[in-house]
């Protein structure tokens, strides 16, 4: 039997076993996955992302492993005793493991918010991201929503610290395939800060395919930072998908550093006038890493602003892509948005491909993409090199100074230095 027929067929029995308010939801999501498939070559949005490979071997799947000799607490962030702490052990939620410790933060297990008082928030907002995402990875996430999480931010509730999310995987026995799953709603006048990262124990290999939705409301802000350094054989699907339903903020970062294969989806629906949206990323590769950014920003009501910057450094037979999409639809007057790409190519054997776009509908609009592609400055190397600094300082300096317009966007100071200290360990600075 071929894996995928063996992940439908564990989906299937999951469904069984878990008769709630969600089965509904993952008997649509499988018909859909039936349906869609994986995706190919030939799907225009993962031309340059070959997942279909990582289908062909056998996964360890849903399961949670958490023992006591699962060390996940190396993976922790600066900070951590005064955050809150939720953590996903191969794509389930681990309650025992994990730590909330703020007022007016609440955390469910998903199934628990879809019958209770949250329901109708669950109900209109979980899976609204297959609306842009119309692919066979999207359904198979929403086929299992098994050891799923509900995080709700209640209303006038500034959350004084941060919400770290860790995914674990645990492959100390064999091949690892995690779905985790997330809603997270942001209330009318709440604020918060919600920090991921990624970390791998064991030598199989690791697959994740996350999705994680996100409903901000009238007047809410959010900063959202996910942080991707993880092993050689570790892939990865990540989608995180914001829908402003009122007038809010949201600031999100990416920080791309390491895996096998990552692919990172990242839409923000505006769906209320006078939304403020802003996208950074950073992706750093070496050796065969491959890392995709797809980006959409969807202008639905006027007065809107987004702002979309990402930066790329890639070395050894390393691979970038980044596709932007900006639509600007027919209602949607005096908004505007921006989107800029810039790649740094540090051997003859990297490769980026790169893909801004504008769909505007409206004509009353300011809006502007665009995207280098170079090499490393050599008259700054030069420079440099004259004034007694050595070639291998220089040059991490000169891709530090790259990369400080992203970093400079990571708020909280103890996050920010932390991925500052990442990226000198990989400069060797």
């Amino acid at each position: 039997m071929s894996t995928i027929n063996i992940i439908k067929d564990r989906a299937r029995q999951l469904g069984a076993d878990q008769l709630d308010a969600l089965q509904p939801i993952r008997t649509a999501a499988l018909a859909s996955f039936d349906k869609l498939g994986v995706p190919a070559v030939k799907h225009e949005e993962w031309k340059y992302t070959r997942v279909s490979q990582l289908f062909n071997q056998a996964y360890q799947i849903g399961a949670d492993t958490a023992t006591s000799d699962l060390n996940w607490q190396a993976f922790r962030l600066p900070e951590f005793e005064t955050a809150n702490e939720l953590v996903f052990i191969n794509g389930v939620y681990n309650a025992a493991a994990s730590t909330v410790r703020s007022a007016g933060l609440v955390v469910l297990p998903l199934q628990d918010a879809a019958q209770g008082e949250y329901a109708s928030i669950v109900s209109k907002h979980l899976g609204h991201s297959a609306q842009y995402l119309n692919d066979g990875i999207n359904a198979l996430n929403t086929s299992f929503l098994v050891g799923s999480v509900f995080i709700g931010v209640n209303r006038s509730t500034e959350i004084e610290h941060p919400i770290y999310i860790y995914n674990i995987n645990d492959g100390r026995k064999e091949n690892v395939f995690a779905q985790p799953r997330t809603l997270v709603h942001v209330a009318e006048n709440a604020g918060v800060v919600l920090v991921e990262t990624y970390g791998s124990i064991g030598s199989a290999d690791h697959f994740t395919n996350q999705v994680v939705e996100v409903v901000v409301e009238q007047d809410a802000r959010i900063e959202y930072y996910k942080i991707q350094n993880d092993s050689a054989r570790s892939s990865q699907v990540s989608t995180t998908h914001f829908r402003q339903v009122g007038k809010s903020y949201v600031h999100a970062v990416t920080i791309s550093l390491n895996g096998a294969m990552v692919r990172n989806n990242l839409n923000m629906v505006m769906e209320a006038e006078y939304c403020e949206s802003n996208m950074y990323g950073l992706y750093f590769t070496s050796d065969s890493c491959h890392i995709d950014n797809h980006t959409i920003v969807d202008n639905v009501k006027p007065h809107c602003l987004s702002n979309e910057f990402y930066k790329g450094i890639l070395d050894g037979s390393s691979t970038g892509v980044f596709n932007g999409k900006i639509f600007v639809r027919q209602d949607a007057q005096k908004i505007n948005a921006f989107q800029s790409n810039k790649n740094i190519l540090l051997s003859d054997t990297a490769s980026v491909y790169t893909k801004p776009q504008l769909e505007i509908f409206a004509d009353d609009v300011k809006c502007s993409h665009g995207c280098t592609i170079g090499r490393l400055d050599e008259e700054g190397l030069f420079y440099l090199r004259s004034r007694g600094i050595t070639e291998a300082i220089a040059r991490s300096l000169l891709l530090h100074s790259f990369a400080i317009d992203i970093l400079e966007q990571v708020k909280p100071d103890a996050i920010r230095a932390y991925i500052d200290q990442l990226i000198s360990e990989r400069l060797g600075s």
